[in-house]
C-alpha cells in the first residue's frame, strides 16, 4: 500500500497513544486523549499511569471492546481481557497479534523481569509495531513491520539516536516517533529522529 494511504490509517493521540483505523479500530496506551471513538481492541503495554489510564480507557471502551494487557496489568481491567506475556501469539477478531519484549538496559524504570510488552499486529495486510516503553533491545532485530512507533524522549526510554538505529535494523516503510511532548521529550527529539532516519520517518501532530 502507498505511504499516503497508510498514513490515513494512523492517528497519534499524544504521548504513547496510537490509534489504527481499518477493518477494526485498535488503540494502544491512550493517555490524556479527547478521542471518543470506540475501540474494538485496546492494547496496553504496561501498568504505568501514562500507559494504563483508566480515565482515558473509559472514553473509548465499548460494550464489545477487547483488552490485551500484560499479566501484571490485566487484573486492573474489567470486561473481556486477555492477559499476555512476551512471546505470545494469537488472533482476536481476525487480527494477528504478537507480544514482544519491552524493557530498559541499564535503567531501573522498565525492568526485563516485569514482562512489559510491545505489540506487532497485522491488519489490512499492513504490519504495525508499537514498541512500548523500551530501550533498543536485541529482540528488535527479529521484528519485521511496515509501520513502527518508537519512543524517542530518552530518560525512561531510548533516545532519538537509539530509535534511529532500530529503524536501520527493521527498515519499515513508515517510522513514527512517540513518547515526546508530554512528561518527557520534545519536538526537537522527534525532529532529530526524522533527520537521522530520512524519508521513512513521519512526525505526526497529536489528534487531541
Amino acid at each position: 500500500m502507498e505511504t499516503t494511504s497508510i498514513l490515513k490509517t494512523i492517528h497519534w493521540l499524544g504521548h504513547s497513544g496510537v490509534k489504527i483505523s481499518g477493518e477494526k479500530t485498535i488503540t494502544i496506551d491512550p493517555y490524556e486523549i479527547n478521542d471518543t471513538e470506540k475501540a474494538d481492541i485496546i492494547l496496553i503495554t504496561h501498568d504505568h499511569y501514562d500507559h494504563l489510564s483508566m480515565k482515558d480507557i473509559q472514553k473509548i471502551r465499548g460494550e464489545k471492546t477487547t483488552f490485551v494487557a500484560p499479566s501484571t496489568s490485566a487484573g486492573k481491567l474489567n470486561g473481556t481481557v486477555r492477559a499476555v506475556n512476551p512471546g505470545d501469539r494469537f488472533v482476536i477478531e481476525g487480527i494477528e497479534i504478537e507480544v514482544v519484549p519491552a524493557y530498559n538496559i541499564g535503567k531501573q524504570f522498565h525492568p526485563k523481569g516485569k514482562n512489559h510488552c510491545g505489540y506487532v499486529f497485522k491488519m489490512n495486510q499492513i504490519t504495525y509495531y508499537h514498541a512500548g516503553d523500551t530501550d533498543a533491545i536485541p529482540e528488535m532485530k527479529q521484528i519485521q513491520a511496515d509501520v513502527i512507533f518508537l519512543p524517542v524522549g530518552g530518560t525512561y526510554t531510548m533516545t532519538a539516536e537509539e530509535a534511529a538505529s532500530v529503524v536501520q535494523d527493521i527498515r519499515p516503510q513508515i517510522a513514527v516517533p512517540i513518547h515526546w511532548g508530554n512528561i518527557i521529550g520534545s519536538k526537537k527529539d522527534a525532529e532529530k529522529f526524522k533527520k537521522l532516519c530520512g524519508d521513512c520517518a513521519t512526525i505526526l501532530e497529536p489528534e487531541n
